[in-house]
C-alpha cells in the first residue's frame, strides 16, 4: 500500500515529486525570478499573484442573469475563437510593474490596468461600455498552489497573512453586499463605474491613476533603446511578459508557447525547439528567464538520453520521439551573451546525451531520418504520424510520399534539414565542451559532425542547385523544395558558390520561396502550397530564422537584408492591426488570423522581429 501511495503521489505531482536538488545558481535564479507581483497564474491574465507567497488577486465578472454566468479564466486567444472573452493585450513590464489589457465580454468593454508601488499593487478597472444590466465586478482573493497562510474578509476590505506578512486589500468604493458562491474572500462592485483595488494603505482613484501613469511611462521608455526597432522590441517583450507563468509542479518560471496550450495540457507544456528559440530571444535582456527556459527544456531529457518533443504536466513526455536539435545552437548563443559557465555545466550533460542519441536511434544508411520509437508511453509511437511530429513540421508535404519503416522506426527519407541542424549541433556542442575543458568529448562530437557533413554533401543536387531530401527506398531525390533545404548553410556545409546559387534560384525566386511575404513552408509552385494549412504553404518564423542563421555564414548581404526586412514587416503587420504575434502566417496575404490553426499569441512568432535586432547588432 505504501508503494502504491508513493506511485500515486509521483503520478499526481509529476517530475517535481522525484526532482533532484537544484544547483545553487539555479536555485538563486528562481528565487530572483519568483519575487513580487506579476501575472504568474496561467488560467487568467487578470490574475495578479504575489510571489513567493502565492497570494492571488483576480479580477472576475458575474452576470446577473443568463449564461455564461462567470468570467473567471481570461486568455489572449484567437480573435475568431470560441472563447467568450476577447483580450487585447497592452503593455506588460517583464517584472510585473505595469500591465494593461482591454477586455470585451458579454456586452461589456473595459480596460484593466495594474502597477506596483514598492511592495504594493494597485489595479484599476475602467469600463467603456456595458449591457443594460451591468455585470458584477469581483476581486477574488486566495492563496494558490497550497501556499501556507490565511485570507479573510474584515469590514469593507480583506486581510491576508502569508509568508510572515500581513497584507491589507481594499477598494476605492464601498463593496456591495452580494452573496455569491465564491470560495475565498472577495469584493463586489458595479461594473459600470471605475473601481480601483489596492494593497497596503487606502488609495483614491486619483492616487491609483498617478501610480499607473508613472509605471506606464517607465514601460514606454524601455523600448526606445532599440531605436527604429523599438516597436518590434515592444511586441516581443509584451508577448513574453504575458506568456511567462509559474510552473508550480517544478517551482520555476517558464515562458511557454501560449497560456491556452498550457491549459489544454492541464498546467504547462514546453516544446523542444519552441522553448530553445524563446530562451534565445529572452537572452537579449532577460538573462535569468532565458536560463530558466533553456535549463527546463534540456532537463526534460528522457531515460534514453534525448530531449523530447514535449514535456507537460503530470510527468508527460513524448518518450517515443524528439524534435529538431537546436539546443546547442541556442545554448551557445545564450552563453555568448551571458558567459556564465554554470549555465553551460547545467545544460551540457543533456545536450551531449541528446547528440549521441541521434546516430544511435535515427541513422538510416548513413544519413539521419526522422522517426518514432515503439515506446509504451509514446503518443502514437512507431508510426509515420509521430515521425512527422518529430520533425516539428507535422503535416508538411515533405513527408507525403515517405515510407515509414516500422522495423528501424524511421522514415525512409534522408533529411537535408535534419542533417544540417545535426551537424551544426555537433559544431556548437564541441565549442561548449571545450569551454568546459571536455576536450576528449569535443573531439568525439566533432568527429560525428564531420562524418555526417560528408554524407550531407551527397544530398547536393547540382541539376537543380539545391540540397535535397533523398527517398531511401528508390535512392532518388524528392521533388519538393522547402526552407529546410537551406539548413546545411547553418553547418557551413555548402560552398560559397552553392549558397549563392540556392539563394538566386530558389530563396529569392518568386515562383518558389521568394515573393512579397517570405518564406513559405513549401515552394509556391508545389501542389500543396494552396492548402494554406499549417506547414502546407504557410510562413513559419522558425524557418525564416534558421534560414537567416545559414545566410549569416556567407557573404550574401542582399539576401539577408531582404529576408530580415520582409520578416519584420510580416510580424508588424498583425501587431499594429490587432496586437497579435501569430504562430504562422498566410504566404499570399501576410495575414495570421485567416485560419483557426494559427495561435494568435505564440512565442516563436517573435523570431520574425528578433532577426532585425540581430542584424542591427543589438544581439
Amino acid at each position: 500500500m505504501r508503494q502504491a501511495a508513493l506511485s500515486l503521489t509521483i503520478l499526481l505531482l509529476g517530475a517535481a515529486a522525484v526532482a533532484e536538488p537544484r544547483a545553487p545558481e539555479l536555485e538563486a535564479l528562481q528565487r530572483r525570478l519568483l519575487q513580487g507581483w506579476n501575472t504568474w497564474n496561467n488560467p487568467s491574465v487578470l490574475s495578479h499573484v504575489l510571489m513567493p507567497e502565492g497570494l492571488s488577486l483576480s479580477v472576475t465578472f458575474r452576470k446577473k442573469r443568463g449564461g455564461p454566468y462567470w468570467l473567471r479564466d481570461s486568455y489572449i486567444a484567437n480573435l475568431h475563437s470560441t472563447f467568450p472573452e476577447t483580450i487585447h493585450p497592452g503593455p506588460h513590464a517583464s517584472d510585473g510593474s505595469y500591465s494593461e489589457v482591454e477586455l470585451e465580454w458579454e456586452g461589456m468593454k473595459a480596460t484593466v490596468r495594474s502597477a506596483t508601488d514598492g511592495e504594493n499593487l494597485v489595479i484599476l478597472f475602467t469600463p467603456h461600455a456595458w449591457p443594460v444590466e451591468p455585470h458584477v465586478l469581483l476581486l477574488e482573493t486566495g492563496l494558490l498552489w497550497n501556499r501556507k497562510g490565511s485570507v479573510w474578509r474584515e469590514g469593507e476590505g480583506i486581510v491576508a497573512a502569508a509568508g510572515g506578512r500581513t497584507i491589507a486589500i481594499g477598494s476605492t468604493a464601498i463593496p456591495a453586499v452580494v452573496p455569491l458562491p465564491v470560495k475565498g474572500p472577495y469584493l463586489a462592485h458595479r461594473s459600470d463605474e471605475p473601481v480601483g483595488f489596492f494593497t497596503g494603505e487606502p488609495r483614491t482613484l486619483e492616487e491609483i491613476e498617478a501610480v499607473l501613469e508613472t509605471r506606464r511611462k517607465e514601460v514606454a521608455k524601455r523600448p526606445q533603446r532599440y531605436g527604429e526597432l523599438a516597436e518590434a522590441y515592444e511586441a516581443m517583450q509584451t508577448l513574453f511578459a504575458w506568456s511567462t507563468v509559474y510552473d508550480a509542479a517544478n517551482d520555476r518560471a517558464l515562458t511557454p508557447v501560449s497560456r491556452v496550450w498550457n491549459e489544454t495540457w492541464g498546467g504547462y507544456i514546453i516544446f523542444d525547439w519552441d522553448t530553445y528559440f524563446t530562451a534565445w530571444m529572452l537572452a537579449l535582456d532577460q538573462k535569468d528567464l532565458a536560463f530558466s527556459n533553456a535549463i527546463a527544456m534540456t532537463g526534460g531529457v528522457t531515460e534514453r538520453g534525448f530531449v523530447p518533443n514535449l514535456e507537460a504536466s503530470w510527468g508527460r513526455k513524448s518518450f517515443d520521439r524528439s524534435q529538431p536539435p537546436v539546443g546547442s545552437l541556442a545554448c551557445k548563443a545564450i552563453y555568448d551573451r551571458h558567459p556564465e559557465k554554470w549555465f553551460l555545466e547545467e545544460v551540457y550533460p543533456g545536450l551531449l546525451s541528446w547528440n549521441r542519441w541521434w546516430p544511435e536511434a535515427r541513422d538510416n544508411q548513413g544519413y539521419l531520418s526522422w522517426g518514432s520509437d515503439p515506446h509504451p508511453r509514446g503518443m502514437e509511437p512507431n508510426t509515420k504520424k509521430a515521425a512527422k511530429w518529430e520533425s516539428g513540421l507535422d503535416n508538411s508535404p515533405l513527408f507525403d510520399d515517405a515510407v515509414f519503416n516500422e522495423e528501424i522506426h524511421v522514415l525512409e527519407l534522408a533529411s537535408a534539414g535534419l542533417m544540417g541542424l545535426y551537424v551544426a549541433d555537433c559544431q556548437h556542442l564541441a565549442e561548449i565542451a571545450r569551454i568546459l575543458g571536455r576536450d576528449d568529448e569535443a573531439r568525439e562530437v566533432e568527429s560525428r559532425g564531420e562524418r555526417y557533413a560528408e554524407k550531407l554533401r551527397t544530398l547536393w543536387d547540382d541539376e537543380t542547385g539545391m540540397f535535397r531530401d533523398r527517398d531511401l527506398t528508390t535512392g532518388e531525390f524528392t521533388p519538393r523544395v522547402a526552407p529546410t533545404h537551406f539548413y546545411p548553410l547553418i553547418a557551413k556545409v555548402a560552398t560559397p558558390e552553392q549558397a549563392e546559387r540556392m539563394v538566386r534560384e530558389h530563396l529569392l525566386n518568386p515562383e518558389e520561396l521568394g515573393g512579397e511575404w517570405m518564406i513559405p513552408s513549401i515552394a509556391r509552385s508545389d501542389p500543396a502550397f494552396p492548402d494554406n494549412s499549417y506547414w502546407r504553404g504557410r510562413i513559419w518564423a522558425p524557418m525564416n530564422f534558421l534560414v537567416y542563421l545559414g545566410l549569416r555564414n556567407y557573404d550574401l548581404p542582399e539576401a539577408r537584408k531582404e529576408l530580415v526586412d520582409k520578416s519584420l514587416r510580416l510580424m508588424m503587420k498583425e501587431w499594429r492591426a490587432n496586437r497579435r504575434v501569430y504562430e504562422n502566417y498566410n504566404a499570399t496575404t501576410g495575414v495570421g488570423g485567416d485560419v483557426r490553426n494559427s495561435a494568435s499569441f505564440y512565442s516563436w512568432g517573435a523570431l520574425l522581429g528578433f532577426m532585425s535586432l540581430m542584424e542591427q547588432g543589438y544581439y
